[in-house]
């Protein structure tokens, strides 16, 4: 059971890059196809009672204004709220073409904001939902977080075989649960690209080579949104959208992320948490040294164009 969750962490840490990439990146849509469009993206709205206590300035998508978004893996489960087995932030600079990723682990050891205590971050979506995650990556982090994107763990096959599958390059040749993974060319459905994404111990970079796969997916996936309007089974994609995404993000501020943003998705840089390992009380935790903690945050702080802090 333990290694199965470890495998949808995997993705769900990426899946929910898929969806606030297509956000972005997605091409002119064609009047056919717009009414569908915002139904999927009124559908997917989910208002929240959250505004950053680090937001100096109001965001400004006519500005440009550098954001953040906070992505959130979930696997849900019937009677209760879910787990957050993913947490991922995203910053967008439109000004410097770029998009920064840090995945947060999810048992990294921090004060629960709204609840008083230390625990694992991810717990803070069981114990407040979405308002409380953000606050509590917010503080960890000491960034603003604008917006949220929640993802389904369903929704990364769902996606895949809405747009078809996609093409990926392959450097090397290998198998992994049952299926082989030919070097060159390859097409992949929902359930391989899954699995192609997966695969870590085989690969002589590690989980290195595993990111580099995750984005070959991410990638063709965005080259398929791109030309979403040319899509036959349009429908089908905003079908799997709607049903596995949620946001804050109105059909309007996509609109114009999509507009003002999108030239950001040029250039896609990854950034690590490294931490120890340790046992309190009989629980693992992941230690984040405060060095680290803060190296990853002034990084995001410039990113976002904001005051950096200093280094004691």
């Amino acid at each position: 059971m333990r290694a199965e969750r470890r495998k949808k962490r995997k993705w769900l840490r990426w899946v929910g890059t898929i969806v606030a990439l297509l956000v972005i990146g997605a091409g002119v849509f064609a009047y056919s196809v717009y009414h569908h469009v915002k139904q999927t993206a009124n559908k997917m709205h989910e208002e929240v009672n959250w505004k950053s206590e680090k937001r100096q300035e109001e965001v400004s998508f006519e500005r440009k204004t550098p954001i953040s978004i906070l992505l959130i893996g979930v696997d849900e489960r019937k009677g209760d709220r879910g787990r957050a087995d993913s947490l991922i932030v995203m910053t967008i600079n439109p000004n410097k073409q770029s998009i920064e990723m840090v995945s947060v682990p999810r048992d990294t050891r921090t004060n629960i904001i709204g609840k008083g205590t230390k625990d694992k971050i991810n717990h803070s979506y069981a114990f407040g939902g979405v308002e409380m995650t953000m606050a509590t990556v917010e503080h960890f982090l000491d960034i603003p977080i604008d917006y949220y994107i929640k993802v389904n763990m369903e929704s990364f096959r769902d996606i895949v075989n809405a747009v078809g599958g996609v093409t990926v390059n392959n450097p090397f040749a290998f198998t992994y649960e049952g299926t082989h993974f030919p070097k060159g060319q390859i097409k992949l459905n929902g359930e391989e690209a899954l699995k192609y994404s997966r695969m870590r111990y085989d690969d002589p970079r590690g989980d290195f080579g595993r990111q580099d796969r995750q984005k070959q997916i991410i990638q063709a996936i965005i080259e398929k949104g791109a030309s979403f309007s040319s899509l036959t089974n349009y429908s089908d994609v905003l079908t799997a959208i709607g049903k596995n995404i949620k946001t804050n993000l109105t059909f309007e501020e996509m609109k114009e992320i999509q507009a003002n943003y999108k030239d950001a998705r040029k250039q896609i840089k990854q950034l690590h948490i490294t931490g120890q390992g340790t046992k309190i009380n009989g629980i693992y935790y992941l230690i984040v040294p405060e060095s680290e903690r803060l190296a990853v945050s002034n990084e995001l702080k410039e990113h976002l164009e904001l005051k950096t802090t200093a280094v004691k």
